[in-house]
């Protein structure tokens, strides 16, 4: 592949609310991440021209018109405003909508927030009939929660890959410790693989510790055009090298069960690369996100030295590292037991602590992942910094088709 660069933009600054059940408003968590944010990027607030807000639908009118929201929060400045909403991926896709206006010429400084304040328990569909919604379909026909789903992966793992429930809480051991460094997540306790074994099972083989909480949080970004950049004395800063959006492809529009054979080759081998915009019938969903990035960026996975990805279960950790060709599938297991996984290891994965150690704050968990890899990227993420971290991924899944794959380089 050869690398691109002509549709990079620059990681300006980012900042965090951290996580928990603060119970306030998830405007004032995204106003604290917004100004963390343009403080880390020495920017003034009358600098930015654009504010894309990531929608959290639970929060009232406020959410559906998030990016107004924060704009008016932070004082109304003349900016621009936009509104993205993809579940989980939600972050992802606000960013993109900001660096698509960057890369246009229309925006030189823009400034992305996702904020939440989730409920307790299950996070449910919203209202309303949606007979083509297979997330709407598992929860109303089924009664699938999500801790059902999770332990419908966690059992293919098993009888597909032979990975045990050990396994699983070791991913959870691995994410504990990292997050015992990080001042933004909520839980910051190490436990052993005897103390997820022993919690309680929520829904077989997954326990209490298997699966990650629902939160509070927010997180924000502001990128800048390469000229604003070149103009402020930010050419050495983190760059955005890809943003991958992408929907499933017909017929293969089950997440992880490709319909015909899963043979293809990944994505930094020369005989894999066709265009990602039209992913392989060979690939699943969520394996198509990870090659689009990929094919976007001009890297392969090969170039990663850090990941962030979506672990709302443990066993999904393991998913992940196979969707994203960190390793050949059934490898994930011997990876982690191997601590290859872990902050020392060849390819560290979730040295934030993942959602295990932040739980779910939706609309501002991708973008969680951004500043992590960013702090990572800088040599920033004191006490569980990844020596030499140049190239880092994200991924993440959301319902109904939406997910994404961000790719940050240095």
């Amino acid at each position: 592949m050869s690398v691109r660069t002509d549709n990079r933009v620059t990681v300006a600054g980012v900042g965090m609310h951290p996580w928990g059940k603060w119970g306030k408003s998830f405007v004032e968590y995204g106003v604290v991440a917004a100004r963390a944010a343009l403080a880390d990027a020495q920017i003034g607030w009358s600098e930015v021209d654009l504010v894309v807000g990531g929608e959290t639908v639970r929060n009232g009118y406020g959410g559906y018109v998030a990016g107004a929201t924060f704009a008016q929060a932070l004082g109304w400045n003349g900016a621009r405003v936009a509104t993205s909403y993809a579940a989980c991926a939600t972050g992802a896709q606000a960013l993109d909508t900001a660096r698509a206006r960057i890369l246009a010429g229309l925006s030189e400084v823009a400034l992305v927030v996702g904020a939440d304040t989730t409920p307790k328990g299950f996070l449910a569909p919203n209202a309303g009939e949606r007979w083509d919604d297979p997330d709407w379909l598992r929860f109303r026909l089924l009664g699938m929660t999500n801790p059902a789903y999770f332990a419908l992966y966690a059992r293919r793992r098993m009888d597909l890959y032979g990975a045990t429930s050990e396994d699983f809480a070791a991913v959870k051991v691995k994410n504990s410790r990292h997050g015992l460094a990080n001042p933004n997540a909520r839980y910051r306790k190490q436990v052993s693989v005897a103390e997820v074994m022993s919690s309680a099972v929520v829904c077989d083989p997954l326990h209490l510790l298997d699966i990650c909480a629902t939160s509070d949080g927010a997180a924000a970004v502001v990128l800048c055009s390469p000229d604003y950049a070149r103009r402020h004395g930010l050419v050495e800063a983190v760059q955005v090298a890809a943003i991958s959006t992408v929907t499933p492809t017909f017929p293969n529009t089950v997440i992880d069960m490709p319909l015909l054979s899963t043979d293809a080759p990944p994505p930094s081998s020369p005989e894999g690369e066709e265009s990602a915009l039209c992913p392989s019938r060979n690939r699943t969903f969520k394996q198509s996100i990870a090659h689009a990035a990929y094919e976007e960026a001009g890297i392969g996975p090969d170039d990663v030295d850090v990941a962030e990805v979506y672990d709302l279960s443990t066993a999904l950790e393991l998913d992940w590292m196979e969707d994203l060709a960190l390793c050949k599938e059934g490898e994930a297991e011997q990876l982690l037991r191997a601590g290859e996984t872990t902050i020392g290891g060849r390819v560290p994965v979730n040295p934030s602590g993942g959602l295990a150690c932040f739980g779910e704050a939706v609309p501002a968990q991708a973008l969680a992942q951004v500043c992590e890899l960013t702090w990572q990227l800088r040599g920033q993420a004191h006490g569980r910094q990844v020596d030499d971290a140049r190239v880092g991924i994200t991924a993440n899944q959301g319902l109904f088709g939406h997910g994404s794959s961000v790719v940050l380089v240095r």
